[in-house]
């Protein structure tokens, strides 16, 4: 299949070379896009350097399927022109997600939803899609009612400059120099900043705000009540989440379990002991959902509270949108 990345350069975008060769992609073809900038370097892909060319409204003539990682003001000026020129676009971006043309889709969670697409699926919120696919198989056995969720999310998530300057403040820490932050409002090191992207009218943040639109059009659940706060914490990479649920029956911890023990990408670590249950540097380069600490919510008789881990570059981003190429490769409407 011959395949274009825009984005090719930047942090999700290494992820999509690395996990198109480790999932064996079928390509026969890659195309590396980026700015002007970074026009000419070169990128390995199996064993073989590929020249990465400079992104334009031409970049897509003979291509199939275009994932898009470049941010949503590229995607809104390049993605429509990949779609006509016959390809496919899966776009990272927010440009598309709470398009109504448009399908948002997490494979575990509705994967039809992908068939029908009109050139552009957008893949969510890197947030969103590991708290989805929790939800989703308590939600198939008991309706969900209500959704509060704290995330902790990794410097990562905010690109590679976040993390050198974590880095750079950890080694500045050490040697009593001076911790600079430009990224973050404050140093990151050895702190927690309950701000994710922009604030909003209502108080909520922008990230906040994707959980909650994102979340009710996957799990096409338009009524459902959801409210997140949305922190940064110091961690290089792989995003947790802290949830409390309320269903309409009630589901005990062991049910909970056995639910996502057989449900597609979970994995269950839940032990009552040091080290039972999923931290970040686990999660860290993995395909699935972790999900621990289950038990029952003591202030509300029908609710639910777990912790849930995943590496958002992988399944929170470039994962999931090569997941949803996979499912479409598998229908016979791709390749």
């Amino acid at each position: 299949m011959k395949i274009a990345i825009a984005g090719a350069t930047g942090a999700v975008g290494a992820e999509f070379i690395e996990l198109l060769e480790r999932r064996n992609f079928p390509v026969t073809s890659l195309r590396l896009l980026a700015s002007a900038q970074s026009a000419g370097k070169k990128l390995k892909f199996k064993g073989r350097e590929i020249i990465v060319e400079e992104l334009t409204h031409d970049s897509f003539k003979g291509v199939e399927l275009a994932f898009f990682s470049a941010g949503a003001e590229r995607s809104k000026e390049f993605a429509s022109a990949a779609a006509q020129a016959g390809a496919l676009v899966i776009d990272n971006s927010s440009a598309f997600r709470m398009d109504a043309e448009i399908p948002l889709v997490v494979p575990e969670v509705n994967p039809e939803a992908a068939l029908t697409h009109q050139g552009i699926i957008a893949n969510p919120n890197c947030t969103t899609i590991q708290m989805v696919v929790a939800l989703q198989p308590i939600h198939d056995f008991s309706p969900i009612e209500r959704v509060v969720v704290a995330t902790y999310q990794s410097v990562s998530g905010s690109g590679a400059k976040a993390v050198e300057e974590l880095k750079a403040q950890t080694k500045a820490f050490a040697t009593g120099k001076e911790e600079k932050a430009e990224v973050y409002p404050a140093p990151i090191l050895l702190n927690v900043i309950p701000q994710v992207d922009v604030f909003l009218e209502g108080g909520y943040t922008k990230e906040e705000m994707k959980m909650v639109h994102e979340t009710r059009k996957i799990m096409s659940i338009p009524g459902l009540k959801v409210s997140a706060t949305c922190v940064r914490v110091p961690v290089l990479r792989a995003h947790s989440e802290a949830i409390w649920i309320e269903t309409k029956d009630k589901v005990t911890a062991g049910k909970a379990k056995e639910l996502w023990a057989l449900a597609p990408g979970v994995t269950v670590i839940d032990e009552q002991k040091k080290g039972g249950y999923p931290m970040p540097r686990l999660a860290s380069k993995t395909y699935d959902t972790f999900v621990g600490r289950i038990r029952e919510d003591l202030s509300h008789p029908r609710g639910l509270a777990f912790w849930v881990v995943a590496d958002q570059l992988w399944k929170g981003a470039a994962l999931n949108a090569i997941q949803i190429a996979e499912f479409l490769v598998s229908k016979g409407k791709l390749g």
